[in-house]
C-alpha cells in the first residue's frame, strides 16, 4: 500500500481510535520527515520548499541529510489522527485543530505549533442571494468547509456566532455546516443549484468562486471576527519529533523562512510554483493577485491566534486555558509568538 493510501485509511479508520487512545506515535530516526497538507495556496510555503528542496538544503548545511515526503489530506481531523497514529511528523491544519490537539495532549505527546504559514483573510463565501449576513442562514443552507467543528474555519464561524447571539449560541450554526474539500466545495458555490450555499473557504478557491459566480458574495472575513489580521493555518508537530530530531527540525524551520523570503521577493514565481507543484488549473493572473493581496503576508511567525484560542476555552470547546500563544506554540524558536 502507498504512502498516501495509508493515510487515507487511517483517516477512516484506525487513526480515530488512536486519537482517542492517546497513544504515543512510534520513534523515527533522525533525517526523516513527513508532512501532511492540505489544499489552497495557503500551503504555498510548503510547496516552495518542495520545488526548491529547501529542507534537503538546509539539512545538508547542518551535516544531515533529510529524506522528505509530501501528503495532501483534507481536514484538520485527519490530519490529526495522523499525526497522532505516527503516520506523519508535521502536521499542516488550521490554528483550530492545532488547538484541539494541543488541548487534548497536553502531557502525553504534548503537540504544540511550530511556525504559522502566512496571514489570510479567510472568506464565508454565499451564492444564496438572500443571505446578506450569517444571521439569513436558513435550514435550507449548507455551509460547505473541511472540517465541522474542528477546522479553523469552524471555529471561527463559531466565534462570529457568538459576537451574533451570545456565547451559549456559539454552535448555533453548526447544523448547517458540512465537511467538503476546498475543491469540491468551490466548485459547488460556482456552478450552484445544489444544497450548498456557503462556503467557508481559503485562498484561492474564494477568489475563484467570487471571479466565476456573479451571485457569490462575501458574507464574512475572519479578520473581521478576529478583530485583524491572523494566522489561520499552521504547522505543529509532538515535542517528541522536535527534541529527537533537532536538525531535522531546525532545518525545516530555515527552510520555511527561506521560502517566505522568496515568495515576498517572487510573487510571479511563486505563482508558477503553486501551479506546478498542485497542477492547479488556475487563472495565474488572479493567482498573483491572491499573492499581492495587501491582506496576504507570508511569514512564519504567529500573529493573533490568542483570541479564538481563549474564545474556545471560554465556550468549554477545550478544557485548558490558554494564556499565551506560547502555551499552544514551542517557544523555543523565534519564529514564535511572545504572548500574541
Amino acid at each position: 500500500m502507498t504512502f498516501r493510501r495509508r493515510l487515507v485509511a487511517l483517516a477512516a479508520s484506525a487513526g480515530v481510535a488512536l486519537s482517542a487512545l492517546g497513544l504515543a506515535a512510534p520513534a523515527r530516526a533522525e533525517g526523516q520527515l513527513r508532512i501532511a497538507e492540505q489544499f489552497g495556496i495557503v500551503y504555498l510555503l510548503l510547496n516552495v520548499a518542495q520545488d526548491q528542496k529547501l529542507i534537503e538544503k538546509h539539512g545538508k548545511q547542518l551535516g544531515q541529510d533529510i529524506k522528505v515526503e509530501f501528503v495532501k489530506l483534507s481536514g484538520g481531523a485527519a490530519v490529526n489522527d495522523a499525526l497522532l497514529s505516527g503516520s506523519i511528523d508535521v502536521a499542516g491544519a488550521g490554528v483550530g485543530p492545532l488547538l484541539t490537539l494541543w488541548d487534548r495532549t497536553r502531557g502525553k505527546q504534548d503537540v504544540k505549533g511550530i511556525a504559522s504559514l502566512g496571514n489570510f483573510p479567510y472568506y464565508l463565501v454565499s451564492n444564496n442571494p438572500n443571505v446578506k449576513t450569517i444571521a439569513d442562514f436558513t435550514d435550507k443552507d449548507r455551509i460547505a468547509l473541511p472540517a465541522v467543528g474542528v477546522s479553523v474555519q469552524a471555529r471561527i464561524l463559531q466565534l462570529a456566532a457568538a459576537k451574533q447571539w451570545g456565547d451559549k449560541e456559539f454552535n448555533r450554526l453548526d447544523r448547517l455546516t458540512q465537511t467538503l474539500p476546498h475543491p469540491d466545495a468551490a466548485a459547488a458555490i460556482i456552478a450552484g443549484g445544489t444544497e450548498i450555499t456557503g462556503h467557508f473557504g481559503n485562498p484561492p478557491f474564494q477568489e475563484q468562486e467570487l471571479a466565476a459566480n456573479p451571485k457569490a458574495r462575501i458574507v464574512l472575513s475572519s479578520y473581521d471576527v478576529l478583530g485583524g489580521p491572523a494566522s489561520a493555518t499552521v504547522l505543529y508537530a509532538t515535542d517528541k519529533f522536535r527534541t529527537t530530531n533537532p536538525k531535522t527540525y531546525r532545518a525545516f524551520i530555515e527552510a520555511l523562512d527561506e521560502a517566505a523570503r522568496f515568495v515576498k521577493a517572487n510573487p510571479e514565481k511563486a505563482a508558477d510554483t503553486y501551479i506546478r507543484v498542485n497542477n492547479a488549473k488556475i487563472d495565474r493572473d488572479l493567482l498573483i493577485k491572491i499573492i499581492k493581496n495587501p491582506q496576504v503576508e507570508y511569514k512564519i511567525a504567529p500573529q493573533n491566534t490568542l483570541a479564538l484560542a481563549q474564545f474556545l476555552h471560554r465556550v468549554g470547546a477545550i478544557k485548558n486555558q490558554p494564556r499565551a500563544a506560547n502555551d499552544y506554540f514551542f517557544a523555543d524558536h523565534p519564529a514564535t509568538a511572545r504572548g500574541d
